[in-house]
């Protein structure tokens, strides 16, 4: 199979909580594996690229240490491995599972810079994510933010319990999305023409390509830990579990 005519199928978009899955490999370079379908969320949006491990039919565990889009054919997702043995090659069956722990850590923490984004009224500049703690970049000149305040605001909206639903909208409605939603992401990921949109019901919604819980109260209780002026209009908020 050319390079050019893979794809692989996405099933962490609609099975999030989903942890293991089987799969036929359909390419191997060096150290990294193309699988028909994955539940792997490669590394993009801030959130970082699942990791985990596969195992082969005669037993041998391979472990996945990072996971990333093709550069050029993004419908392509890489695994990379830690080590590639021999016998892993293209048609062979493996099985597949999560880091579970620190994916959904990632789901609760990329839910949680959404309700954050709701509650701060300046455009979204940068967004990085990790087990234990996530922040987001606002353009925003003027000091006005408090740590107090936001640790206080988020989980007022954290406990209010709002489900979290996937909804899809024609890409030519994006324009009144964002003007709605002037802070929001101005590219967001579109599917066959369609964008993927993350609506926290009630209170946020927004194009989004990453994984989320289906409940705020599944984030349980978050912090401010520190807010940081990166530059003259650059302001990080950066939030921790407690």
């Amino acid at each position: 199979m050319s390079v050019h005519t893979m794809e692989t199928l996405t099933l962490f978009n609609n099975e999030p909580y989903r942890r293991a899955f089987s799969a036929m490999v359909i390419a191997v370079v060096d150290n990294a594996v193309v699988l028909e379908h994955t539940l792997f969320y490669p590394t993009g949006g801030g959130q970082p690229g699942d990791t985990g491990h596969f195992t082969l039919a005669d037993g041998t565990q391979i472990e996945v240490i990072g996971t990333v889009r093709d550069p050029l054919l993004p419908s392509i997702i890489w695994h990379q491995v830690q080590q590639c043995p021999p016998h892993l090659c293209t048609g062979a069956l493996v099985n597949a599972s999560l880091d579970w722990e620190r994916r959904y850590q990632h789901m609760k923490m990329h839910t949680c810079l959404h309700l954050l984004g709701s509650i701060i009224d300046a455009p979204v500049t940068g967004c990085s994510i990790s087990a234990d703690k996530g922040r987001l970049d606002f353009d925003l000149p003027e000091m006005t933010l408090d740590k107090d305040s936001i640790t206080r605001d988020l989980n007022v909206l954290i406990e209010q319990g709002s489900p979290v639903n996937i909804l899809s909208m024609p890409a030519a409605e994006l324009p009144t999305v964002l003007e709605t939603n002037p802070g929001k992401t101005a590219r967001p990921p579109a599917i066959h023409g369609d964008l993927r949109m993350v609506e926290v019901s009630g209170i946020d919604l927004q194009p989004c390509g990453g994984t989320h819980v289906h409940n705020t109260r599944e984030i349980g209780r978050v912090y401010c830990e520190k807010i940081e002026k990166k530059s003259k209009s650059n302001r990080r908020v950066i939030l921790r579990f407690e």
